[in-house]
């Protein structure tokens, strides 16, 4: 199995390319968020590889960096979703959009790729919600971003709130709007909730504002 490739980019089309390796031309289907990232024809490039074989034929699917193989990976694992369709959906949104997108249950950014309607999007977010929360939950939060204890006052339940705001952390927001996003998400849930119910109702109020 082909996991990477590094040499020429000989030629980009509108979702692949032909990266030559010493003399052999290997076609390689991407993303447009990837093909942008690999720069002009006759440049060094190297791309994380995903290979499928099937029956009648062998694809390779290239990406820039780790995180988004690892979003092909899950999304071509829910039913309905080859792997055109999962560079489709990788193409109008990066790895960190999706996490929110699937956590927060917002399907309308991912019915904005081709071929993906709202019955799909629904099956994603559904999907890959546990998925997802598990993978933010189990990052950890550099020290700098961890930030100061929460404030008195704070809800009961301190430790699955921590969590929570780690999670949104580790998904890009500031502590402070995480805080107050779980926070409110708590006093609406109630000080027993859980971390899986408090992530994507506070990804919900960060997605209004």
């Amino acid at each position: 199995m082909i996991a990477k490739l590094t040499g020429v980019l000989d030629w980009t089309g509108a979702d692949s390319c032909v990266i030559d390796v010493n003399g052999v031309g290997y076609l390689v289907f991407c993303s447009r968020r990837t093909l942008d990232r690999l720069g002009a024809v006759g440049a060094e490039v190297g791309v994380q590889v995903e290979t499928h074989v099937r029956e009648d034929h062998i694809h390779l699917y290239g990406f820039a960096d780790r995180a988004e193989r690892d979003w092909f990976r899950m999304l071509t694992g829910v039913q309905g979703v080859g792997g055109r369709g999962a560079l489709a959906i990788l193409s109008v949104l990066g790895p960190d959009e999706l996490a929110v997108a699937v956590l927060a249950d917002d399907r309308k950014p991912l019915t904005r790729a081709d071929g993906v309607g709202p019955k799909l999007a629904g099956r994603i977010c559904s999907e890959l919600k546990d998925k997802v929360g598990g993978m933010a939950l189990a990052a950890p939060v550099p020290a700098a971003a961890a930030g100061p204890a929460s404030p008195p006052g704070a809800p009961a339940g301190d430790g699955g709130i921590a969590d929570a705001v780690s999670a949104l952390v580790n998904l890009g927001y500031g502590r402070a709007e995480a805080f107050g996003a779980v926070h409110g998400a708590a006093r609406d849930l109630g000080p027993k909730a859980e971390v899986s119910a408090l992530i994507p109702a506070a990804l919900k109020q960060l997605v209004k504002t």
